[in-house]
């Protein structure tokens, strides 16, 4: 019989696991008790590595009154990685492509063990009313910001449709 070493990628694994789910679970009891304003996030089916968000387009933003879902997948690695995040509702954005992934700093090499959903939504929200357009995934996008925002609000409400529950874009 081999005796187990402690330091084997299995236990290690397995570790690391429960340390997510902890981490996962006390992130859902803090946006359930004190969510950013006008977000939610859940987890998908009661799987703690896939959560479904909602928030609501802010104020004074092109988005005001329009309800946006997104995607949260949780790696192996996470929080020291950042989340796959993206949107399922159609968006028309300089910092999102039409699969409705994001070019957000916070979710690729500026992430840090210290941010969590709450303020990935938040940074989210922020992003809606102040794009980066010096990086953008969509030109066209960022272009109609600089230069003629009601052709953009145009392109917003011609690209965005409600989801219904279950219903990918």
């Amino acid at each position: 019989m081999t005796p187990t070493n402690p330091a084997s990628p299995q236990r290690g694994a397995a570790k690391d696991s429960g340390s997510i789910m902890k981490r996962l679970q006390s992130e859902l009891m803090t946006l359930m008790t004190s969510p950013p304003p006008n977000c939610s996030a859940f987890p998908h089916n009661g799987d703690l590595l896939h959560w479904d968000a909602t928030m609501s387009g802010p104020d004074g933003t092109p988005y005001a009154g329009l309800t946006l879902k997104l995607d949260f997948e949780f790696p192996a690695r996470y929080p020291f990685v950042p989340p796959e995040v993206r949107f399922r509702t159609p968006i028309y954005h300089p910092n999102v492509d039409f699969k409705g992934r994001i070019c957000l700093d916070i979710l690729k090499d500026k992430w840090s063990a210290v941010l969590n959903v709450g303020t990935v939504l938040i940074s989210l929200q922020s992003l809606l009313g102040e794009p980066n357009n010096a990086s953008p995934l969509n030109g066209q996008a960022a272009e109609l910001w600089d230069s003629d925002m009601e052709e953009f609000k145009k392109q917003v409400l011609a690209r965005h449709r409600d989801l219904v529950d279950g219903e990918d874009n």
